[in-house]
């Protein structure tokens, strides 16, 4: 019978298994990696590589830390899930000890980066309906060009990434889009009826693109003056990311609501949560929004020893110090085909010109010397490693990159 097969060892009957039996929505490296520690991972052939994604910034931590793997095993030997419907002795510590990294009021748990925006999105209309008054029906949320948000059929609706909604319509309204980084675009667009404007500090899908300085705190200023709640989306870009624990730190700005993922859990477990002030998140009440698995035991456990050895072990520190090196590094690459390089802390970006052909063949080419990236809209490589990498990490994958981008 079909069913009864010898199992698979080499990278080709893995990859044949994925091709027969799984959906055709990535088109990834054909790497098989089956182990990580720090900022290496192994595929299925003993291979090792420097890993420069880092999961999309969900191992921000290393892979398999071994403090966080502690609290995962310790809490999943007692209790895993008990759903919302009874009280476990996780959530609170989680709560109490991420508002105070954060400085927020409240927390909202959930699991995926794309089920905090959805939150965010039900907050900030219910919010704009019963405290700022907006007719029913009326509300408005602001977002910006080449965001990415998440791949809900609503976050989809307000992408301007045709790839992301092409043939997934109708789409929900309530939505305006206006260009990332002008605040005067931002301006003109607020109306009596706009709830929310909801903006990545550093648009990571997009190819790392850095809002011009003063950008946020413009945002802030306009959000305050006409009470039109500010969202970030610091799935990619806090917990260290950047150098500092949010991004929002860079100006020295607060949002009304952020938005956390990935890193919230070391990559060990789908843990995300809507931080707010206390006046958005009251206007929830029981039975009006929720999650089976969110705030569940395993997670909260998870996060709490996450943010922990951010913290304790200087990674968001040595995440602004490598990344300035990593830059230099970069920049001292003479190469004819980079068109630009651009990044903070270990979010980093180097754009090729239209002549290179390009972006994936160099990730395959560095790939084949051990160092693991990922293209970002056909040009663009994006750079984002472990924030535990060390410098003569960072001169190992640069010897790559020097290789593979000079000769391109």
């Amino acid at each position: 019978m079909d069913l009864i097969r010898s199992e698979p060892h080499s990278t080709g009957d893995f990859i044949a298994l994925e091709d027969r039996y799984g959906a055709s929505n990535y088109k990834p490296l054909d790497i098989v990696l089956t182990r990580g520690e720090g900022v290496y991972v192994w595929d299925v052939e003993g291979k090792r590589y420097l890993d420069c994604l880092s999961s999309y910034s969900a191992v921000n931590q290393g892979h398999c830390h071994p403090k966080i793997l502690a609290a995962l095993s310790e809490q999943a030997a007692k209790l895993a899930i008990t759903s919302r419907a009874f009280r476990n002795d996780q959530l609170g510590l989680f709560y109490e000890e991420l508002c105070a990294l954060t400085r927020s009021h409240k927390v909202l748990p959930m699991n995926s980066g794309a089920e905090a925006v959805e939150t965010a999105l039900k907050l900030c209309r219910k919010w704009g309906y019963e405290v700022k008054g907006v007719a029913p029906g009326k509300a408005e949320i602001i977002v910006c060009s080449h965001n990415f948000h998440g791949r809900t059929l609503a976050i989809v609706g307000f992408s301007t990434d045709e790839g992301s909604r092409a043939g997934f319509g109708p789409f929900a309204p309530g939505f305006k889009v206006v260009p990332f980084g002008d605040a005067q675009a931002l301006e003109r667009a607020i109306t009596e009826n706009t709830v929310a404007f909801l903006v990545e500090p550093i648009q990571g899908e997009a190819g790392v693109i850095i809002p011009p300085a003063g950008y946020l705190k413009k945002a802030r200023e306009l959000c305050t003056r006409h009470r039109v709640i500010l969202i970030l989306d610091e799935i990619q870009t806090g917990l260290g990311r950047t150098g500092k624990l949010l991004a929002e730190e860079h100006e020295g700005i607060e949002a009304d609501l952020s938005l956390v993922g990935k890193a919230l859990s070391g990559g060990f477990y789908p843990v995300s949560a809507v931080l707010s002030n206390k006046e958005v998140m009251d206007v929830l009440h029981p039975g009006e929004h929720g999650s089976t698995f969110g705030g569940n035991p395993l997670a909260c456990a998870v996060a709490r020893a996450a943010i922990r050895v951010l913290k304790d072990e200087g990674m968001i520190e040595n995440a602004a110090a490598m990344g300035g090196y990593l830059l230099d590094r970069l920049h001292d690459i003479r190469s004819n085909i980079v068109k630009e390089i651009r990044g903070r802390g270990l979010m980093v970006a180097v754009e090729l010109h239209p002549e290179a052909g390009g972006a994936r063949r160099f990730c395959e080419e560095l790939a084949g010397l051990g160092v693991l990236c990922k293209e970002t809209h056909g040009s663009t490589l994006r750079i984002m490693p472990p924030l535990v990498i060390t410098r003569s990490q960072i001169d190992d994958a640069m010897t790559a990159f020097e290789k593979v981008l000079s000769t391109g």
